[in-house]
């Protein structure tokens, strides 16, 4: 059903796909590997399921309960609990790091499209040379911005639920296609032994910081994406069914992507800690040595491009309820407005891989070019201190009293007598560990 925009799931595993979808992204399958290169393997994927069960999972509870109770988008959810003027100011904060994060994150999906065609007409130009060229940069990411408005402008049922149905399990095939031919190569197997074979003698103070972020960043937690999402399910929905299905496949899809990629990478002799570049650099070079590995490469490109529009899907999304619930606005006109803005500050993002020297010698916050720069900003500050006051919100102003009879809506009995381990992690636990994320992005420790 859809009301001037606002709409509702049309089903469980609807919401779950779509859910999932948003949290499954560049994230997983383009950082999650190199994080987990850099930082020993085996014995950070523990640490970071750690992290997802005690940290994450709470988080998505609150903002999913939060916005299931209000009916609302980020601004209004905090508006209607509290006559504070202050908490909806976490609401605004929402709404313009989903749209900061957008701004860049399209980028990097246009990339993904740019290697789809790469791969399919090969090309000898570096990758370098291929983000210094303003033409394929800007041409990318306005495609990829045109899909993420074709699939928003659906709505909630038929858009944005329609489609994750499609992709989230499209996703999935290509992704095991891929682990099962990487499996098959001579060497692979001391990926394998890297990548599940703890040394604990790797784990420092930033291992566990590392796998801390990348919980929290890879679920779309603090920036109001699940409080939207939230809003649009029934108070018949099982709360905590919903968003352990939604954490599990978004761990899943990570850890087969670690499963997929290392595997390749031992099997023609590149070291695991290659850095942000891993799968734009190191990926095609793999392929060009396997037999059939063109098509493995589309396959790969193709996948990354899924997994990069459910994840903008969700960003548009936040900005665009917004628009809808507070100014009254259609959805088509909320999101048109919103798509120009995003495209108006990503151009900068566009042109600071090499094209325009002033945007990528910035130095600004440690961050060399814009793109880095808007990714400290939105993903590295915006989402973690969003995420805080979220946990302080729900715990203490809300009240967690409150939240667990939104939460126990829809629950089975088995499911209300493990909530009291739920409300002491969001009232103790979860700010604390937020609050050392923030203390380390200042250098603190």
């Amino acid at each position: 059903m859809e009301n001037n925009g606002r709409g509702t799931w049309g089903s469980r595993i609807g919401f779950i796909l779509a859910a999932a979808g948003s949290a499954i992204g560049l994230g997983n399958i383009w950082r999650y590997p190199y994080v987990t290169g850099q930082n020993g393997g085996a014995a950070f994927v523990l640490l970071y399921l750690a992290c997802v069960l005690v940290i994450a999972l709470p988080i998505l509870l609150a903002e999913l309960s939060l916005g299931r109770h209000t009916t609302l988008n980020p601004v209004g959810a905090f508006k209607k609990l509290t006559k504070s003027k202050v908490w909806p100011l976490v609401g605004y904060l929402g709404v313009v790091t989903g749209a900061g994060i957008l701004s860049f994150y399209l980028v990097v999906a246009g990339w993904t499209l740019g290697f789809i065609v790469r791969t399919i007409i090969p090309s000898t130009e570096s990758f370098t040379a291929f983000v210094s060229n303003p033409w394929e940069e800007l041409g990318y990411f306005t495609a990829f911005l045109l899909l993420t408005v074709y699939v928003v402008l659906g709505g909630v049922e038929r858009g944005i639920e329609r489609w994750s149905k499609l992709l989230m399990p499209a996703l999935a095939a290509i992704l095991f296609l891929l682990i099962i031919y990487n499996l098959t190569l001579d060497g692979a197997m001391k990926g394998v032994e890297f990548y599940l074979n703890p040394d604990f003698s790797k784990i420092h103070g930033s291992t566990f910081l590392a796998a801390l972020g990348q919980a929290f960043f890879s679920l779309s937690l603090g920036m109001g994406t699940m409080i939207t999402y939230g809003s649009y399910i029934s108070k018949k929905e099982n709360i905590p069914f919903s968003a352990t299905a939604v954490a599990l496949s978004d761990t899943l899809i990570a850890f087969l992507a670690g499963l997929m990629i290392f595997p390749a990478l031992f099997a023609v002799g590149v070291e695991p800690t290659q850095g942000p570049s891993l799968v734009f650099e190191v990926l095609p070079r793999v392929f060009s040595t396997m037999p059939g590995g063109t098509l493995l490469g589309v396959l790969f490109f193709i996948l990354l491009a899924i997994a990069a529009l459910t994840s903008t899907v969700s960003l548009l999304e936040v900005p665009v309820a917004f628009l809808v619930d507070e100014k009254q606005w259609t959805r088509k006109k909320s999101v048109l407005v919103v798509s120009a803005l995003v495209f108006v500050l990503g151009v900068p993002s566009a042109l600071s891989q090499g094209y325009v020297p002033a945007l990528g010698e910035l130095n600004i916050f440690g961050q060399q070019d814009f793109l880095s720069l808007m990714s400290f900003l939105f993903s590295d500050l915006s989402l973690p201190l969003g995420g805080m006051f979220i946990c302080i919100f729900v715990a203490w102003v809300w009240g967690s009293r409150n939240a667990l009879e939104e939460i126990k809506m829809g629950t089975t009995e088995r499911t209300i007598s493990l909530l009291g381990i739920w409300e002491f992690l969001i009232r103790y636990v979860c700010p604390v560990v937020i609050a050392i994320i923030l203390l380390n992005v200042f250098g603190v420790f």
